[in-house]
């Protein structure tokens, strides 16, 4: 096994200077990293259309860049356990890279099927951002450890709420150059892709996953452990974990399914383009612009807490949105609560993951954590549409509700069995 690089000491007193230093780093990248996914993803389903010639086969485009993050998470959990963040991150960003290249090659030929591992390459650039909320979290004691990480993700606002706007004069960049108009943003993509990993490069110094062991020497758990079993392995054995492991994928999970219906509802019911990119627009603010917020209530009154507030907000959402029908108005309501309950639950679920495993196992744990939820949600997203067209986007919403009950009973669980006087961190 690849021993792990040593670090200096660092001293205590220019700990709190260094876990300043980290976040912004790693919410600089963030926000590049968040552009470059949304420059390009935000045209995807188009240029599947146009490559495949098929509009059925539309929906594949971003399926592929799901399972693509699914599929990495893993690799890139073991590499950082042995290298650290920083080897992570960087490959990450340059896989992302490589991806929305080949995307352009792809488009050029054309070839659907090289857009597709185009597409799977391009998702490893939402990988680095899920990884990073993780990187935020390393030097920070379990007492900020809500705050830190809702700070990484709250920057991803900037990103993605930019990169939708940019992708229509990044197509028009490339007139007359050969590229295709629709892939032009994908190569603008990359080169963000390339800046996001170059500031990880440069400026990720020292390690914060390798800092933190060297400041936590090896303790009983032994070496730090790399494998999908080992992952496995930790989160069988806290109940914490699996807690935390079930929240974070029930609500990625239930979010994806409703969101990316809404459109095709809202359309049906007579919304035009400008109407549902405001509604999109609304959902993506409530699942970043506030996670300060959930990142402070769950420090100040617990993950459990703040868990049981993304239960409660997520079923509130389905009842919103599933019963609007041609209410516009209630269905952005919806929507934007969805984005709050999403935020609640993958900021206290992330939080409460990496406190309930040791740090030997953290890597590998919250890769398997990356893994499931995409995956369940890459199979939600798909499923969804079958849903939809059988049975109608109500229903839809009424069976990502009931998703929820596990989270809700595991939750409810853990409470009664906390110890009185419990400290609030821990739940």
């Amino acid at each position: 096994m690849t021993r792990p690089l040593s670090l200096p000491p660092v001293p205590a007193v220019g700990l709190p200077a260094l876990q300043r230093r980290t976040s912004a780093v790693l919410v600089v990248s963030q926000i590049l990293g968040g552009l470059g996914v949304a420059i390009g993803i935000a045209l995807a389903p188009m240029l599947a259309a146009e490559v495949s010639g098929s509009e059925a086969l539309s929906g594949l485009a971003p399926t592929a860049s799901v399972l693509g993050t699914a599929l990495l998470s893993l690799p890139l959990a073991a590499l950082m356990t042995s290298r650290g963040r920083r080897s992570g991150l960087m490959l990450a960003y340059l896989i992302g890279a490589l991806g929305g290249g080949l995307v352009v090659l792809a488009t050029m030929l054309p070839s659907f099927p090289l857009l597709l591992l185009g597409m799977a390459g391009f998702g490893a650039g939402s990988l680095a951002g899920l990884q990073a909320r993780f990187a935020a979290a390393d030097l920070v004691g379990p007492e900020r450890r809500g705050r830190a990480i809702s700070t990484v993700v709250w920057a991803t606002t900037i990103g993605s709420v930019l990169g939708p706007n940019i992708s229509a004069p990044a197509s028009r960049l490339f007139r007359g150059t050969g590229v295709p108009e629709a892939a032009g943003p994908f190569l603008c993509s990359a080169a963000v892709f390339l800046l996001a990993g170059l500031v990880v490069a440069l400026a990720l110094r020292p390690d914060p996953l390798l800092t933190a062991r060297a400041l936590a020497p090896e303790g009983p758990e032994g070496p730090p452990k790399r494998s999908l079993r080992a992952g496995i392995a930790a989160v069988r054995a806290s109940p914490m974990a699996r807690l935390a492991l079930v929240t974070v994928t029930v609500s990625h999970t239930a979010m994806v399914s409703i969101m990316v219906m809404t459109p095709v509802d809202l359309s049906r019911h007579g919304a035009d383009l400008q109407l549902i990119g405001l509604v999109i627009s609304g959902h993506i603010a409530g699942m970043y612009a506030f996670s300060p917020v959930m990142g402070w209530l769950a420090d100040r009154f617990g993950r459990l807490t703040v868990i049981g507030l993304a239960v409660g907000l997520l079923s509130c959402a389905a009842l919103l949105a599933g019963t609007a029908g041609p209410r516009h108005g209630q269905t952005a309501a919806g929507l934007f609560v969805l984005g709050l309950g999403w935020s609640a639950g993958m900021i206290a679920g992330s939080a409460l993951l990496t406190d309930a495993v040791p740090r030997s196992a953290q890597a590998a744990v919250q890769g398997l954590s990356d893994l499931t939820m995409n995956a369940a949600a890459g199979v939600g997203g798909a499923t969804a549409g079958v849903i939809v067209a059988h049975w109608g986007y109500g229903p839809l919403n009424a069976i990502g509700a009931t998703l929820l009950l596990p989270v809700a009973a595991l939750a409810l669980r853990r409470s009664l069995r906390q110890r009185p006087g419990a400290g609030a961190v821990g739940g």
